[in-house]
């Protein structure tokens, strides 16, 4: 499903108020309760949103939007935060790229640096720095999740922990109200995890999208990342986070 403009800001409008009546929803939308509804049939069966009596909200905190429906979402916001991020990455330096559709636009914006030598377990990632001849790519091994193309298990985090590398880029689903990095998958946050211990910096690539949403699994807090790149201010409450947590925030320039 490639969302229109109309149903990018219904989904938005969501994420504020996280459940919502349909007449509530066309108020705001200046649209009929009848187009919303449409709108939110489609949505719900491309696993974006959840209906239930009376009203609407986001699908659930324990299953992740399908990968293919993530790479539509936000994707210019991606793209931005990506071109941000590539201008920061200096040539000659190491990297840990996990996995997520926006740490893949990051490895899309480093196509051109030169000296760049790159562990990760996102096969996307690897496929796409492969084509780099100037960059030195390093898959861990493990187990492939066939929906995305990650990596995960026990074996991957031993490969991990070989090195130490000068930067660690991580994307993530949530960052919760209290600072709380959030992911679907246990096994995917227990790499995460090995990523940001074996990372010298940590520099988190989040949309706008992520901030309040809610996701199951604990993966970190705020104050373990150096520097967060996103495309939109935080709200007052998330820049007093950050801020307490001594997060450098970057947005896309």
């Amino acid at each position: 499903m490639i969302l229109n403009p109309r149903q990018r800001q219904l989904l938005d409008v969501i994420r504020v108020s996280v459940t919502i009546s349909v007449e509530e929803l066309a108020q705001q939308l200046a649209v009929t309760p009848q187009t919303v509804r449409r709108d939110v049939k489609q949505m719900e069966e491309a696993n974006l949103l959840t209906r239930y009596h009376g009203g609407v909200a986001l699908a659930s905190s324990v299953e992740n939007i399908d990968y293919s429906q993530r790479q539509l979402l936000h994707n210019e916001a991606k793209r931005g935060i990506a071109a941000t991020v590539a201008e920061q990455v200096p040539a000659g330096c190491s990297l840990m790229i996990n996995i997520g559709t926006t740490t893949e636009e990051v490895a899309r914006a480093l196509l051109h640096h030169q000296g760049l030598h790159v562990v990760t377990n996102n096969l996307n990632v690897a496929a796409i720095l492969a084509d780099n001849p100037q960059c030195e790519v390093i898959v861990a091994g493990g187990v492939v999740r066939g929906r995305d193309r990650g990596i995960v298990g026990e074996a991957t985090i031993d490969f991990i922990r070989q090195f130490k590398v000068d930067i660690g880029i991580i994307g993530i689903s949530s960052i919760d109200e209290d600072g709380s990095l959030r992911d679907f998958d246990i096994r995917e946050v227990k790499v995460a995890q090995t990523i940001i211990e074996q990372s010298r910096e940590v520099w988190l690539v989040a949309d706008q999208g992520k901030f309040g949403r809610k996701a199951l699994v604990r993966m970190a807090h705020l104050s373990q990342i150096d520097i967060l790149f996103t495309d939109a201010p935080p709200s007052a409450l998330f820049a007093q986070v950050l801020e307490e947590a001594q997060v450098k925030v970057v947005l896309t320039s």
